[in-house]
C-alpha cells in the first residue's frame, strides 16, 4: 500500500474551478489509468474515451469536470447499459436515468459503465459475461458486489466518483472490500427511475468514493424528489455537507454486540470496529454497547425477499432463456420463485417489526457502529457463491430491509494486508450525521490515504 496521491473529488473541482487544472487534463489522466488497470481488473464493461465527452462550460456547477463512472444498471442514453446479462448486452436506452442525468447537469463527466454481478444478484463481481471485476488490494480476490466495478475504479483513480447500487449491501460491502467509501441512502432519497430493478422493496442507489465529504457532495446531487418515481420520497432538501465538521462531543454512540455480531465474524474485523470506537471516543461520543441480535431474522427476511423479487421482475426472461443465466444467478432465481406467499408476508412483517425496533434504538442513539462485513475481501474461485453472499450481506441487509442511510468507511487492513471496514448507521433521513460520524472518524485516521500498489 502507499500513500493517497489522489486528491479528494472537492480539491480536483476546486482547482479545475479556479483553473489551475483543465477538466479534459483530468479526465485524460482517469482514461490512462483505465487503459493501464482495467485490462488486469476489468472494472469497466464499457469505457467512454475523453473525446466522447463534452466538457461543461459552467465553472460553478458542484461537480464541475469531475470524472464519474456509472454502474451498468443505470441508463445512459445513447451508451449500452447491460445489467452485467446476456439478455441486456445489446440494450441503448433513449434517455438517461434520473440520477446520471442530474450528475450530468451537476458537470460531471460520465467515463464509463462499470462492470457488475449480473443483474446485481450476488456481491462476487464474478461475471460469466462480461468476466471477473478483482480486488485491486489482491486480484485473486473478489471485489466484493454487485457495485464492485465502482469500487475498484474510485479505488484506483480510474475514476473520482463512482454510482453504485445496493439492494443487500452492494454498495457498502465492495467499498469495505476494496478501501473505500461507500454510502446507502435512506430508501427514497435518491430517484430509481432508469435503474434495473432487482427488489422494488430494498433497492437504494448511492455514491461511492474516497473520502467522506466527496459522498456528502455526491448526495448533494443525487438526491431529491423525483415525481415520476414511486419510490421517491418528498422530503426538505439535505444539506450534508455543512455539518460533517461539528463535533462528536457527548453523541450518544451504540457499539453493536451480540451472537449475531461476534459469531463467524474474523476477530480482526472485530478488533478493528472496536478500536474506531475508541477513536470516537476520544472525540468525546459517549459509547454504549448494544446487543443487536433482532437483526439476524432481518438479514434472512431481506434475502428471502430479494431474490423473490428478482423472479418476479426476470420471470418472463426466465421462461424464455433460462440457460442465459450464469449458474449461482439461475439458482437463487429458481429459490425466489418457489417462496410462498405466506412466507414472502412472514417475511413483510418482520420487516416492519424490525423497522419498530431500529426507530426505538435511534430514539436513544445517534449512530451505530458495525462492521460492515464480516470477513475480509475472500478469494474468487473454489467457493460457493452463494454461501459468500450470506457471509458477505450479514451485517449490511439488515438495513436494506430497514431502508435506513449506512455508511461503510476503511477503518483499517487485515495481516494479509486486506482493507476492513466500518459502518455506521442512523435513522431514517440522518445521512448529515452518519457522515459527520465518518467524517469525524476519518480525520483522525489514515486509512483513507491508503492506496494499493497496481
Amino acid at each position: 500500500m502507499k500513500q493517497d496521491d489522489t486528491p479528494s473529488l472537492i480539491i480536483q473541482r476546486d482547482l479545475l474551478k479556479s483553473r489551475e487544472m483543465h477538466a479534459s487534463d483530468l479526465a485524460s489522466t482517469c482514461y490512462k489509468t483505465i487503459q493501464r488497470l482495467n485490462p488486469t481488473l476489468n472494472a469497466f464493461i464499457t469505457v467512454i474515451p475523453p473525446e466522447k465527452n463534452e466538457l461543461p462550460s459552467n465553472g460553478s456547477m458542484p461537480l464541475y469536470g469531475i470524472p464519474i463512472a456509472v454502474k451498468d444498471l443505470y441508463d445512459t442514453k445513447g451508451i449500452r447499459t447491460t445489467g452485467g446479462s446476456k439478455f441486456f448486452a445489446d440494450n441503448i436506452p433513449n434517455e438517461d436515468a434520473f440520477v446520471v442525468n442530474k450528475i450530468k447537469k451537476a458537470g460531471g463527466i460520465i467515463i464509463g459503465k462499470t462492470n457488475t454481478h449480473e443483474i446485481a444478484l450476488g456481491v462476487t463481481n464474478n461475471n460469466p459475461h462480461f468476466g471477473a471485476c478483482k480486488n485491486p488490494w489482491d486480484i485473486t480476490r473478489t471485489p466484493g458486489g454487485s457495485s464492485g466495478g465502482s469500487a475498484v475504479a474510485v479505488a484506483t483513480g480510474m475514476a473520482l466518483a463512482a454510482l453504485g447500487t445496493d439492494t443487500g449491501g452492494s454498495i457498502r460491502i465492495p467499498a469495505s472490500l476494496c478501501g473505500v467509501v461507500g454510502l446507502k441512502p435512506t430508501y427514497g432519497r435518491v430517484s430509481l427511475r432508469g435503474i434495473l430493478p432487482l427488489s422494488w422493496n430494498l433497492d437504494h442507489a448511492g455514491p461511492i468514493t474516497r473520502k467522506v465529504e466527496d459522498a456528502a457532495l455526491m448526495l448533494q446531487v443525487m438526491g431529491g424528489y423525483d415525481e415520476q418515481d414511486p419510490t421517491s420520497v418528498k422530503t426538505l432538501p439535505g444539506d450534508y455537507s455543512s455539518h460533517l465538521r461539528d463535533s462528536m462531543k457527548e453523541r450518544k454512540v451504540a457499539l453493536a454486540v451480540g451472537n449475531f455480531i461476534e459469531e463467524k465474524t474474523d476477530p480482526e474485523v472485530l478488533d478493528a470496529v472496536h478500536k474506531a470506537a475508541k477513536i470516537l471516543e476520544k472525540q468525546g461520543a459517549m459509547i454504549t454497547e448494544i446487543n443487536v441480535d433482532f437483526l439476524y431474522e432481518a438479514a434472512i427476511a431481506n434475502s428471502l425477499m430479494t431474490t423473490a423479487d428478482a423472479a418476479t421482475f426476470h420471470q418472463e426472461r426466465m421462461k424464455e432463456h433460462l440457460d442465459w443465466f450464469g449458474d449461482d444467478v439461475r439458482l437463487r432465481l429458481e429459490t425466489g420463485a418457489k417462496y410462498t406467499s405466506s412466507e414472502y408476508a412472514l417475511a413483510r412483517h418482520t420487516q416492519v417489526e424490525v423497522k419498530r425496533r431500529c426507530e426505538l434504538l435511534f430514539d436513544e442513539y445517534d449512530v451505530l457502529l458495525l462492521p460492515t462485513t464480516p470477513i475480509t475481501a475472500p478469494v474468487l474461485e473454489g467457493e460457493d457463491a452463494l454461501e459468500r453472499a450470506r457471509m458477505l450481506t450479514r451485517f449490511t441487509a439488515p438495513f436494506n430491509l430497514t431502508g435506513l442511510p449506512a455508511l461503510s468507511i476503511p477503518c483499517g487492513f487485515s495481516k494479509e494486508k486486506l482493507p476492513i471496514g466500518l459502518q455506521i448507521v442512523s435513522r431514517a433521513w440522518n445521512e448529515s450525521g452518519v457522515l459527520r460520524a465518518g467524517f469525524n472518524y476519518q480525520q483522525a485516521t489514515e486509512w483513507h490515504t491508503m492506496k494499493p500498489k497496481i
